[in-house]
């Protein structure tokens, strides 16, 4: 199939071992006489993160268990019951498909027009972008969204083997989202993140009126198999694309437009100069 398209269905909602899994971790938490802040300080995570592992809403990793086992007295009680652990929340699910393959990829390129990709995103952006979606989100699908976008982010340390490229339009750090303080966080961490020598970032500039990717954003990647696929996100669906002959159309835009944005060094200068004049 070309195109498989998956309907809304609303937010994603805990699966029931994530929410066993979190009041477990509550109630070791509470029993220690910890409170969510000083457990975050004793594991190495946010205050935000404890909170999401114990509502359920974030799937705990490995030093998380660890962590948390030694700051509760090493019971053995989070250890076991992280064997049932069955998935993590907080992704839309037309998007869930896209996200299993991301974390497999090989090559992972992304073009985009309408906002900094995720990857790229700092959570003070993230958060003002989740908290002006329409219509609102409650404050625990806000946390929610915040955690699974963040959580995704580590894509980019944890697979420094992998190829990432990126392509964003220059208006998208010239609107600046959420105010000055914002932007120049986001420019800051956007900079970071493309250091690695694996990672390409370029901009398209505001003078480049008419490019090969003006039908709107572009994600391709490809698995350990060489197979390549796509995906494209609007405003309440997402469609995964597996043809060959639409993603070889799509891999004929996105090199097209590699050549007609700034170079990498081109890239990293403008943005310095736009956190420079903030």
């Amino acid at each position: 199939m070309a195109w498989d398209h998956e309907a809304h269905d609303g937010e994603p909602d805990c699966s029931d071992s994530l929410r066993t899994f979190g009041a477990v971790v509550q109630a070791l938490r509470e029993h220690a006489g910890l409170s969510r802040e000083e457990l975050a300080t004793l594991v190495g995570y946010s205050k935000h993160t404890v909170a999401s592992v114990e509502l359920g809403r974030r799937m705990a990793y490995p030093d998380f268990i660890e962590g948390t086992e030694a700051a509760t007295g090493n019971t053995g009680a989070l250890k076991k019951a992280a064997r049932y652990l069955s998935r993590q929340p907080g992704l839309a699910s037309w998007f869930r498909k896209w996200a299993l393959l991301e974390r497999e990829a090989i090559s992972l390129y992304t073009y985009e027009s309408r906002l900094v990709p995720g990857l790229l995103q700092t959570e003070a952006y993230a958060r003002v972008l989740f908290s002006e979606r329409l219509p609102p989100l409650t404050d625990e699908q806000l946390e929610s969204q915040i955690s699974a976008r963040l959580e995704r982010q580590r894509l980019l340390t944890e697979r420094p083997s992998t190829s990432y490229s990126f392509i964003v339009e220059e208006h998208v750090f010239l609107r600046r989202t959420g105010g000055p303080e914002v932007t120049r966080e986001l420019i800051d961490h956007a900079l970071a993140c493309v250091a690695p020598r694996n990672v390409q970032f370029q901009i398209v500039p505001m003078e480049r009126d008419v490019h090969a990717a003006l039908d709107g954003p572009i994600q391709l990647l490809e698995t350990p198999g060489n197979r390549w696929f796509g995906y494209c996100e609007g405003q309440e669906s997402g469609q995964f694309i597996s043809d060959p002959q639409v993603i070889s159309t799509l891999h004929m835009r996105y090199a097209k437009l590699r050549s007609q944005a700034m170079t990498y060094e081109e890239s990293v200068g403008l943005l310095e100069r736009l956190r420079g004049a903030l």
